[in-house]
């Protein structure tokens, strides 16, 4: 007999969650190496631009045109956007437990993440995140990104459901607080055991 369990639904990020981050400093780092980039000038570049790219107000190329192409190298865009791709890896334990959970108490998963429209796109097919996760609230396809308040008011809109069955998952605690601001209660996942644990504690385990 399963126990009872007021969550009907899971929020929950991608990058350091369930993926590891699309695009973050370690790969930008790698990429500064592997490919012989100014890392001062890279860095500077991606932080005035990224935002405008995970908010979906410019595309993949727009990006790269601003931070990387914005002179002749000897490497080409294609080249280098499948660097930025290969960097995605998932994590299996996580996707494992989001499945069971969804299949044994017959729950809601919705991603609420900040993410480029193409790596979005990218990660949502390479890791078939469609097969259990019922709708993206994905920054560049709302045009919010976090920790913007009206993207989880927008989540709630979607999800239909109130605030007092929904758990949110989120390796960033600012994100997890402007979250439970709303009476969206969270969880900041720093690892599977840890999280495991928290899930059991409000009636979600295997």
């Amino acid at each position: 007999m399963k126990k009872k369990t007021s969550i009907t639904t899971i929020f929950t990020d991608l990058g350091g969650v369930i993926l590891t981050n699309g695009w973050d400093r370690h790969a930008r780092q790698e990429a500064v190496t592997l490919y012989g980039l100014d890392a001062k000038e890279m860095e500077e570049r991606h932080h005035l631009t990224f935002d405008t790219y995970e908010v979906g107000k410019l595309s993949l190329d727009e990006y790269l045109d601003r931070v990387v192409f914005y002179k002749r190298r000897k490497f080409s865009r294609e080249e280098f956007s499948k660097f930025m791709y290969s960097k995605s890896r998932s994590y299996q334990p996580m996707i494992e437990l989001m499945k069971k959970l969804k299949a044994r108490y017959g729950l809601k998963i919705a991603v609420v993440n900040n993410e480029g429209r193409e790596l979005n796109d990218y990660r949502i097919k390479k890791f078939k995140l469609g097969e259990f996760v019922d709708f993206f609230i994905s920054s560049s396809f709302v045009h919010f990104r976090k920790p913007d308040v009206d993207i989880f008011k927008l989540a709630l809109d979607v999800a239909q459901v109130p605030v007092r069955n929904i758990v949110y998952l989120d390796d960033r605690a600012l994100f997890v607080q402007v979250a439970e601001g709303l009476g969206i209660r969270g969880i900041v996942h720093s690892d599977y055991d840890s999280t495991i644990e928290k899930l059991k504690a409000l009636g979600l385990e295997l």
